[in-house]
């Protein structure tokens, strides 16, 4: 059956800052405290879907939540109005009311697992809303995303929007950062693989992704135990800063791109997906070390099948500026793979917190009658796209301080421009 791949992009919202909440992330560590750029984050963020629908493909969007996170901090005993619940926290608990600004939702490839509907139990596309139970900040937006996903894919004939696992260590989940599907073309049945950590190698950072969480959304989805791998991420590729496997591993038809050093025991990996897939074809990069695969976001690209046929790369600006990185993407282009195009977008901003192209997207692949159940507003078209601009424009801060962030004007400017936002969409 015929279907299509609708990149869902996360906009990054006004209260995007540089907290330098996400250990292991060494983006986020390293430019902690400095001058963010939020209205620049948001107009690059829409640039790239704009970008994608030139390419011709199907682009959706998802909003941010209402940040600072007011009633998060209720549950937390703090009580009054919100900016008495704002000042309370901050005065109280700096890096607990630092953790309800964050603008994460912003990365939607860790909004949920998503299963396309030729593998699953029902022929539904089923969204596992992740927990995000290894950081703070993102386990805030569990709840917020289940409730916007039941929104966006309200059709229960064609969509099952699952809620969150049980936010516990054992249950880590970090959504579709850690899954690739690989298959003759999104509509054909395809070769899930889940990539895990595991917490007992120890190490200075954490291996997010547990073995459970993935075993558990396999099982929610019905998917065929002979069609799903799960891989054990390369050790000294997470101590290295590949937090999630998309930041040395992307996956896109039958095409593989990773780093040599992405897991932890490629050649069997390989050999039982080409059992199941005959004609993959697996790119590895041995010119790039780890340091320079993380630096860059090489991986953290967005592998897309044009409507003419073949494949694009989706990279982020800092890929040209690293020789190795941008000697890769040369080689990848001039070898025997389907990938023949180099797409690079701007999204500094978002890579100065840690997150590239591929971060800000979720990937759902969806037949004529599955996109027919997607709420369209949040489809973009011409239109829509001019309209969140001009909301962007008008609403976002142009920079923010860690010390604006305690401040009641920023608040109020975060508050003013969710709802605008939600005028604009309807």
């Amino acid at each position: 059956m015929s279907a299509v791949e609708i990149n869902f992009d996360g906009l990054p919202g006004p209260t995007h800052n540089y907290a330098g909440l996400s250990v292991g992330n060494l983006a986020s560590q390293t430019n902690v405290g400095e001058v963010s750029h939020p209205r620049a984050a948001a107009l690059q963020g829409l640039a790239k879907m704009r970008t994608l629908m030139e390419l011709g493909l199907v682009q959706g969007f998802l909003p941010p939540p209402l940040r600072p996170a007011a009633q998060v901090l209720r549950g937390f005993g703090f009580r009054g109005g919100d900016d008495e619940v704002l000042a309370a926290a901050a005065e109280a608990d700096l890096a607990l009311f630092r953790a309800a600004c964050s603008a994460s939702s912003m990365w939607r490839a860790n909004a949920a697992s998503v299963l396309a509907a030729p593998d699953t139990g029902d022929g539904r596309v089923h969204l596992v809303v992740a927990n995000l139970a290894g950081m703070l900040h993102r386990s805030f937006e569990a709840q917020e995303t289940f409730a916007l996903l039941k929104r966006v894919f309200a059709d229960e004939d064609r969509f099952a929007v699952h809620g969150p696992l049980p936010s516990a260590r054992h249950f880590g989940d970090e959504g579709a950062a850690n899954h690739m599907r690989l298959a003759a073309s999104h509509g054909a049945p395809g070769l899930n693989i889940f990539v895990h950590g595991e917490a007992s190698r120890g190490g200075g950072f954490p291996e997010r992704q547990s073995l459970r969480a993935s075993q558990a959304v396999a099982r929610l989805a019905g998917l065929d135990p002979a069609r799903t791998f799960y891989a054990l991420q390369n050790a000294a590729a997470v101590q290295a800063g590949a937090f999630h496997n998309d930041v040395v591993a992307v996956a896109n038809a039958n095409v593989l791109l990773a780093h040599p050093q992405a897991f932890a025991d490629p050649a069997r990996l390989y050999r039982d997906l080409r059992e199941g897939l005959p004609n993959l074809k697996v790119v590895e990069t041995f010119g790039v070390s780890l340091a320079d695969a993380v630096s860059s976001y090489l991986f953290n690209s967005q592998l897309v099948s044009l409507p003419g046929g073949g494949t694009a790369l989706v990279l982020p600006s800092d890929v040209r500026e690293n020789a190795a990185a941008w000697a890769a993407v040369e080689a990848v282009l001039a070898g025997d793979n389907p990938i023949e195009r180099a797409v690079v977008v701007d999204v500094r901003e978002s890579m100065r917190n840690g997150g590239g192209p591929a971060c800000l997207r979720l990937r759902v692949p969806a037949d004529g009658a599955a996109q027919a159940g997607i709420d369209p507003r949040f489809i973009l078209d011409a239109a829509r796209w001019e309209a969140l601009a001009k909301v962007v424009e008008a609403y976002w801060p142009e920079t923010i301080t860690p010390a604006d962030l305690t401040s009641p004007d920023l608040w109020a400017q975060a508050r003013e421009a969710h709802a605008a936002l939600e005028a604009a969409i309807g």
